[in-house]
């Protein structure tokens, strides 16, 4: 079982430039897709939709924030920077353009459209979905925006078991009060099943052993950031008998490097 989990930066890259995240999504061949920070646009690309039909796959997505995805440009060059805002129930969550260079940011004097959609967590896979559902993990008070846990019980030819898609808090958010949430809903699950979890937890392996006792890690690969990675905060951790074929991190063009990993079971 090949699972892999991609934070697609809504298409962009860390400069704000348009990437071909959608052509890197289908070479990584998964068979379980977890992807952050997915867009899906009201009146333009939905790299939902398109994914589940060029991968044939099932699936599921939960919307976090309604988004805007600027274009400028200057001189007649068009540019696709990053989000330009998320906003959740209580307005302005951030606005990514803080990052860029002043070059960068000199660019935006010209706007030359917003595209409106929504910004979230989805969760593909190949094999049959028997359940599946959305945990809330609430709103942290610095953030404006919702998190949420992806619960889907899948069917492998007979074998049963659980994957959790996550796009964690930063820990400097005070995400601790997620991971509890998240080990009791695990604890909920049916007991004789695994279950794996894998995504974007924005926290580093040493203390994610910490936050999630009794989970062992899969692959060991930095993911961030994309260019010259020196963390890993993507993750693939299990429960249950599978054990690792392995594993990489490759840049697909967004912000973070996607992590593919390799499963066997366990005799």
């Amino acid at each position: 079982m090949r699972v892999a989990t991609f934070n697609l930066h809504a298409g962009v890259d860390g400069w704000g430039r348009p990437t071909r995240v959608l052509e890197h999504v289908i070479s990584l061949d998964a068979d379980v897709l977890v992807l952050p920070e997915l867009w899906r646009g009201d009146d333009g690309i939905d790299f939902y939709v398109e994914l589940k039909e060029r991968l044939a796959m099932d699936g599921t997505f939960a919307p976090l924030a309604s988004a805007q995805r600027v274009t400028s440009g200057r001189g007649g060059k068009s540019w696709q920077p990053l989000i330009a805002h998320v906003t959740g129930e209580h307005g302005l969550y951030f606005d990514e353009h803080r990052s860029l260079t002043r070059s960068q940011r000199s660019r935006r004097s010209t706007i030359e459209g917003i595209e409106h959609g929504q910004w979230g967590l989805a969760l593909l896979t190949r094999y049959a979905i028997d359940e599946v559902w959305v945990e809330s993990l609430g709103r942290l008070p610095r953030e404006k925006v919702r998190r949420a846990l992806i619960v889907a019980r899948l069917n492998d030819h007979g074998r049963s078991f659980y994957v959790l898609a996550i796009h964690g808090a930063h820990l400097s958010h005070g995400s601790y009060r997620q991971y509890r949430r998240i080990n009791a809903i695990a604890a909920a699950l049916q007991p004789e099943l695994p279950v794996l979890i894998a995504g974007d937890f924005n926290c580093w392996r040493p203390l994610l052993r910490c936050l999630l006792p009794g989970w062992r890690s899969m692959v060991r690969a930095r993911t961030w950031p994309a260019r010259f990675p020196h963390s890993q905060i993507d993750h693939v951790m299990v429960r249950g008998p599978w054990h690792p074929l392995g594993g990489t991190a490759s840049d697909g063009g967004s912000d973070h490097r996607a992590l593919v990993c390799d499963l066997g079971w366990d005799q």
